[in-house]
């Protein structure tokens, strides 16, 4: 006899749907508890202006925890790339500056990252403690070449490069919005639809399966991390230019929200499967959450434990969803709410007994 499927088993197969659904209950919720606050359309302009930094290092970070490795250095690859730019904003003179300083700025990134490639796959350290130890070196650097100091760069709003990448288009929509969405799409079909994703996916489900299968890990794993530091370095780019100075701890303070919003996106920390869709509306939850709980007038002194039960219940919804059981948790409900009928303690009758002649 087949097992009984849940009617919502195929909602498993359709990426990021959980994560699409927590965000908008909260949103639900939100404009239920805070309507003032949240009816209005600049609520939402404010999270399309601030939530794209580490959304974008999110992103990457999904490519990285799906080859089944860690990148814990991003935090200050966006300080160096955010010290590069202004560094050459500011003591480059000429119209190309800016450019001059994207693009130095996202080598800088990706030098980073191409050590943390060849510290994993060439030396085998593993990669928590390869890119923590970057994480320390590379925020050391940038304090000592910035003597801990931050650099004013509020001339960069008149230049081409500010309205390219952190602009209002039509007066309205933040520019990094546009782009974190476009780079969302781009690494979705690299990851779905390209050679290099797929060996990403089985390097991180089986390293040893991927070299058998002619997948050349440790030259994946450079590319990736390299990848990464690109990446992080243009998430640098988009805080520092969207605020116009640089600060020597930028980037301190991303760590646990990127990866909350790749963990609460579906990705698993084991590897072998990586959601960028869900990380993409992950972020949005984890950006809205703060605003949102002290809009709703709860007192500040409540906000993590409420930011920590929703980012609970979004992972045990998307785990619930992913293996088929969603549709199993209101008969768990009920058996939890209703008592179970109270079983006879009077024995059962004997059949007679068949008396000897």
């Amino acid at each position: 006899m087949k097992p009984k499927r849940s009617p919502l088993a195929f909602l498993g197969r359709i990426e990021g749907l959980p994560v699409v659904g927590v965000l908008l209950l909260l949103y639900a919720a939100f404009l239920i508890t805070a309507p003032t606050v949240f009816s209005h359309p600049l609520i939402y302009m404010s999270f399309l202006q601030t939530v794209p930094p580490w959304l974008v290092l999110g992103l990457g970070l999904t490519l990285v925890i799906t080859a089944g490795e860690i990148d814990l250095s991003f935090p200050a690859v966006v300080a160096l790339s955010g010290f590069v730019f202004s560094y050459i904003f500011k003591h480059v003179q000429g119209p190309w500056a800016p450019w001059l300083g994207i693009l130095l700025a996202l080598a800088a990134g990706g030098l980073v990252g191409y050590i943390n490639g060849l510290l994993v796959a060439r030396l085998n350290v593993p990669s928590i403690m390869a890119t923590l130890a970057s994480q320390f070196f590379w925020y050391g650097i940038t304090i000592l070449i910035a003597n801990g100091l931050q650099l004013n760069i509020a001339a960069v709003e008149k230049t081409a490069a500010h309205e390219l990448l952190t602009g209002r288009i039509f007066g309205i929509i933040p520019a990094q919005a546009v782009w974190a969405t476009g780079l969302a799409i781009l690494l979705w079909f690299i990851l779905n639809r390209h050679t290099f994703g797929e060996a990403i996916m089985f390097i991180g489900d089986n390293a040893n399966v991927a070299r058998v299968m002619g997948i050349n890990v440790e030259a994946t794993k450079i590319q990736l991390f390299t990848l990464m530091g690109v990446i992080a370095a243009f998430g640098g780019l988009l805080l520092t230019i969207e605020i116009n100075v640089f600060f020597p701890n930028q980037g301190q303070g991303f760590l646990l929200l990127t990866m909350a919003a790749v963990f609460i996106g579906g990705t698993l920390i084991s590897g072998g499967r990586g959601s960028i869709v869900g990380t993409f509306f992950g972020a949005y939850i984890i950006g809205s959450l703060q605003a949102g709980v002290v809009a709703t007038g709860i007192t500040s002194y409540w906000v993590q434990s409420v930011e920590g039960l929703i980012i609970i219940a979004a992972v045990v919804i998307n785990v619930l969803i992913g293996e088929g059981r969603f549709g199993a948790v209101p008969d768990q409900i009920r058996r939890w709410i209703v008592p179970k009928h109270r079983v006879s303690t009077q024995p059962a009758t004997k059949p007679d007994e068949t008396k000897g002649g």
